[in-house]
């Protein structure tokens, strides 16, 4: 028999599910999301499906990691779309508060995460992973959950989340999920939809440039040089407006002083095309 998905809006409501899921001794799994999804998410569905008895996803788009000159007002929403695809993916309990039922007052109390934060989109976007970090949190505090479900293709929030709940003792296990990727290679994002057909044509050069890095590094060509053969091949593109390509230790994101045999590593890419701004990474180790 197929349990029909729950949908709810309140943090009340949530607690008293999930408290009635614990008294049967159940595991829960976490999937926060912004909506809007795609095969991305559902594959973030799909693992914590394989792994838990009750499959949780948050929908919210979160006003505190935005800028304030960033896409918040613009950012995608389809709530009945999404409702459907969730449904559809095995999703148990959908949880879609509104800003006034996570914000009912403005927010005092932050979560801020140091180190990890500071390259990266944490560069050029301040304050946004302490606004990704607070309602992460605050999710966690409502769901209570024993995995939670993030995709790799952010895979500075997932640095920042882990830390998060390393330090603060969180009850919880982050599990990193591949990046899914479109037929062409593009990492899927809900802001793909932003693109146009020419945006999108000349995106491509982000996966085909960390397809490169791979192939370098496997050669063993020193870091700098991959990081300024990328740089060329995106440059190139005349669309393409670069945030920042770099190669950090990984999953501490520090400076490499010295290349080691071995080291993880990440070629992290925040490019624009238009006003889209997009990134992808590639986690590797340097041979």
């Amino acid at each position: 028999m197929i349990q029909t998905m729950q949908q709810l809006s309140t943090i009340e409501d949530v607690r008293v599910q999930i408290q009635a899921a614990r008294r049967q001794g159940k595991t829960i799994g976490f999937v926060p999301t912004m909506g809007f999804l795609h095969e991305g998410h559902l594959s973030l569905v799909k693992a914590a499906r394989e792994k838990c008895d009750l499959v949780v996803m948050s929908i919210f788009v979160n006003p505190l990691q935005f800028g304030p000159n960033e896409d918040f007002e613009r950012y995608p929403r389809d709530i009945e779309r999404d409702s459907r695809m969730a449904s559809e993916a095995g999703v148990d309990l959908l949880f879609t508060p509104t800003v006034e039922e996570m914000y009912p007052k403005p927010i005092l109390t932050t979560v801020s995460v140091a180190n990890v934060t500071t390259p990266l989109c944490g560069a050029s976007r301040p304050g946004h992973f302490d606004g990704v970090s607070t309602v992460v949190l605050k999710l966690f505090s409502i769901v209570q959950p024993d995995y939670a479900f993030f995709g790799q293709k952010d895979a500075q929030q997932v640095a920042v989340v882990t830390q998060m709940v390393k330090d603060l003792s969180v009850p919880v296990e982050v599990v990193p999920c591949p990046i899914v990727r479109e037929a062409d290679g593009l990492a899927m994002s809900s802001r793909n939809v932003y693109l146009s057909a020419e945006e999108r044509s000349q995106a491509l050069i982000l996966s085909q440039s960390l397809q490169q890095a791979a192939e370098w590094l496997a050669e063993g060509k020193p870091l700098a040089e991959i990081k300024e053969r990328i740089e060329q091949m995106i440059a190139a593109k005349p669309l393409a407006d670069i945030d920042y390509i770099q190669i950090l230790g990984y999953p501490d994101l520090e400076p490499i002083e010295k290349e080691t045999s071995g080291q993880d590593i990440i070629v992290a890419l925040a490019v624009r095309f238009g006003k889209t701004r997009l990134i992808d990474n590639l986690i590797a180790s340097v041979r």
